[in-house]
């Protein structure tokens, strides 16, 4: 039987990053330039977000700054304002692109993202729950972390098929998104004025005033996750080729469903309890990973990248472009992704895939 049999193409050459005895990444050629690539936009977009606008630290002083020499004005902006702000969207992005890949490599569909099937919004709902009865009690990412698991849930039932149906868990995750934002929007309307304010920035997705405790949290969650995403990379790329396949080669197609679908909600709940549903990074940065390198796989790593590239980059934009002054960065996201959202539907309602 060919590659071409067997319904997968072997790309470029490649070869596997051994860690340890147990973990066998596999590594292309391209993979690993446009992972260099996308760490060098990265350290721009983070020099930028540093250095630029008013507040800016001069590039000059940076360096020194970043190696423990600020002082004064420059030391309270490293330390207050944009430090713990970019550290945040690093992380922040860095989950939602690998909580993307995860579930796009699961549904084998370029619409299965926390974004279109409910996660998110469901993150963001028991979020809302949480801060509504329990304020100053149960900690907001508890609340997330439940409500994404109850969405992720009622789609599963909704569909009859559990994940296996693309096109049902689509719809089923369209209602149950639709459920969580009316949930969310409603905690928003019986709160008190100040405190619906505070939340409201918090359900569009923002990233002003984090603190390092907010970027701790999100490092941990990567940090935990991100590991035991390695150790299924392998079967996740053998699971490209079809359950059947996947399984005749053993490697468990329904255990690694299962284990990339809990990894993925960790993921999206930490991002979420951190900076809100930010909207359709996890939809868009396994897309762009996967064009880029144009080879099969679900591209973990250059997900992650590429996702902490996008919201770096939005975020940059909300805080320099003078005309949306203060504007959360998830509209920016959601403005983007919606065109991304729109023009892949058709792509793909051509192919018939919908």
């Amino acid at each position: 039987m060919t590659s071409h049999q067997a319904g997968f193409r072997i790309s470029s050459p490649r070869g596997f990053l051994r860690i340890g005895r147990t973990v066998a990444l596999p590594v292309r050629r391209v993979s690993v330039l446009t992972a260099l690539l996308l760490s060098v936009l990265l350290a721009v977009a983070a020099v930028a977000t540093l250095s630029l606008g008013r507040l800016g630290i001069p590039l000059a002083d940076l360096a020194g700054a970043l190696t423990g020499g600020a002082e004064g004005k420059n030391a309270f902006v490293l330390e207050h304002l944009r430090g713990p702000r970019l550290v945040v969207a690093l992380g922040t992005g860095g989950a939602l692109g690998l909580s993307g890949a995860l579930f796009q490599s699961v549904t084998r569909n370029p619409l299965g993202s926390p974004d279109v099937i409910g996660l998110a919004s469901g993150a963001g709902a028991g979020a809302a729950i949480v801060a509504l009865l329990f304020p100053d009690t149960v900690p907001v990412a508890l609340g997330a972390l439940l409500g994404a698991v109850l969405a992720m849930a009622l789609v599963y039932v909704s569909t009859g098929t559990g994940f296996r149906n693309p096109a049902r868990l689509v719809v089923a995750g369209i209602g149950v998104a639709a459920i969580g934002t009316a949930i969310t929007q409603y905690v928003v309307y019986a709160m008190e004025r100040d405190r619906a304010a505070v939340l409201t920035a918090y359900v569009n997705g923002s990233l002003s005033a984090r603190s390092w405790d907010d970027a701790t949290t999100i490092w941990l969650v990567l940090l935990v996750v991100a590991p035991l995403t390695a150790l299924i990379a392998r079967r996740l790329d053998i699971g490209e080729m079809g359950d059947d396949i996947a399984g005749a080669l053993g490697s468990g197609p329904r255990s690694t469903k299962t284990i990339a679908v809990v990894l993925a909600i960790v993921l999206s709940a930490g991002a979420v309890s951190v900076a809100g549903p930010i909207a359709f990074i996890s939809l868009t940065a396994p897309q762009i990973a996967k064009r880029i390198t144009r080879a099969a796989g679900p591209h973990l790593v250059l997900s992650a990248l590429t996702g902490a590239l996008l919201l770096v980059l939005a975020d940059l934009c909300a805080q320099q472009l003078p005309l949306f002054d203060s504007l959360p960065v998830g509209i920016y996201t959601m403005a983007i992704g919606g065109v991304y959202l729109g023009c892949l539907l058709i792509r793909e309602w051509r192919r018939g895939i919908l």
